[in-house]
């Protein structure tokens, strides 16, 4: 657990000194914010280029991997409904209950709450040594899900407020193209894994990312082309092959062990990146301090605010237990409440979605309780993931002893 603890430790000091930022880097915060913001991209695009090159895909197993979406999607859908009734029936004044720009405004700020951060948890769950588990490969499948939902919600969330745009569908075209070759190309392509080449691909992948984006932005500065990296990271280490003798669930069970090749070396790269990515994800917080506190709203105290962080905390989280529910033919209740709670961090997507509300010019209590919220779901990772370890110890023993 000691890996777990010093992840959980960077988780915080990011966090922490992402609320100094703006005053620490003056002038230049915007320029640092970019420089964060690519940083922790190509971290996440290397973390999920390993994920990608350990992920088994089971080709006569297509109605599960459909069933797995569905439950994905829900885990994405819940939390973001329920937050964003909470945001209009709690947080606002009952004559705006019916107002159709507050429940827009909300809908895209709840969307907080839907993606589960896969880098935060993949790299938490492997140093925890849960990689052999069921559980770990039930959420491998299911966070990806979860993160492509979140991001296909956001087109007609952005449509309700910007109008329909082509570039929203290149999106869809693109993901689809991706998934499919995943799929048709898995573990077959030849070229380089060690880690200084994963790195070039990483950069690679988020300079393609940021191009497309910056380029379609020149074209219309309302909506861009916006392609997360998860996805492509993720389809290029299934396609990689893996070299003969090379066996990457070698190590598994091992704490501290990280996604990726099993070579000491590549292990090391892999624990450093992971750490960077956790420092990182904290900075990439918005501060409570800019736009976040405006919205031409009379803000409550803070004793209210905070009360409106812990329920909303809890309302989010209650609505990715539907997992829990599911598979009962394959895995025992603690495994599936381990998959549930394994899905409650959330990290870099969140933020991201903030950022984009508060890019329309969206702000006020509501934004300052989904970023207060975010970042005691950051400092609950490491719990949680403890949590998940205690839970699934008596069934890890008993598939042990059959096997």
């Amino acid at each position: 657990m000691r890996r777990v603890l010093l992840y959980s430790v960077l988780l915080i000091l990011g966090l922490v000194t992402s609320q100094f930022l703006p005053h620490l880097a003056g002038d230049r915060y915007s320029a640092v914010g970019e420089v964060v913001r690519l940083a922790t991209m190509a971290c996440l695009a290397f973390i999920m280029i390993h994920v990608g090159y350990e992920f088994e895909i089971d080709k006569y197993q297509i109605r599960q991997y459909g069933w797995d979406y569905v439950v994905a999607g829900t885990a994405a859908f819940f939390p973001w409904v329920f937050c964003a009734v909470y945001f209009v029936i709690v947080m606002s004044p009952a004559e705006q209950w019916s107002s159709a720009e507050r429940w827009k405004e909300t809908l895209l700020v709840a969307r907080f709450a839907a993606p589960t951060s896969a880098g935060v948890l993949f790299s938490m769950l492997a140093a925890a040594g849960l990689s052999a588990t069921w559980v770990f490969r039930k959420v491998r499948v299911l966070a990806i899900f979860d993160d492509l939902d979140t991001v296909l919600l956001m087109i007609p969330l952005k449509m309700m407020i910007v109008g329909a745009r082509w570039q929203l569908g290149v999106v869809v075209i693109v993901m689809l193209g991706l998934l499919w070759a995943a799929w048709r190309y898995l573990h077959r392509w030849q070229i380089p894994i060690s880690w200084p080449y994963v790195t070039a691909y990483a950069l690679v992948i988020t300079g393609a990312c940021e191009a497309v984006y910056l380029g379609s932005k020149m074209v219309s500065d309302v909506v861009a082309i916006h392609l997360e990296v998860l996805l492509p990271a993720f389809v290029l280490g299934c396609v990689m092959a893996r070299p003969s003798g090379h066996d990457p669930h070698t190590d598994d069970v091992r704490e501290g062990h990280q996604e990726g090749p099993e070579s000491h070396a590549e292990q090391q790269v892999a624990a450093i990146i992971s750490g960077a990515f956790m420092v990182l994800v904290g900075l990439s917080m918005p501060s409570l301090g800019g736009k976040a506190a405006d919205g031409g709203e009379v803000g409550p105290g803070w004793g209210l605010i905070l009360t409106h962080v812990v329920l909303i905390t809890l309302v989010a989280n209650i609505g990715k237990m539907f997992p829990a529910l599911c598979y009962r033919r394959e895995a025992h209740w603690r495994e599936r409440l381990a998959v549930a709670v394994s899905m409650f961090p959330r990290g870099e997507v969140g933020a991201g979605v903030l950022v984009v509300s508060l890019s329309y010019g969206i702000g006020g209590p509501v934004v300052t309780v989904a970023v207060l919220s975010l970042a005691l779901n950051l400092l609950l990772t490491g719990v949680l993931i403890i949590v998940v370890q205690r839970l699934i110890a008596p069934t890890t023993a008993t598939r042990t002893a059959r096997q």
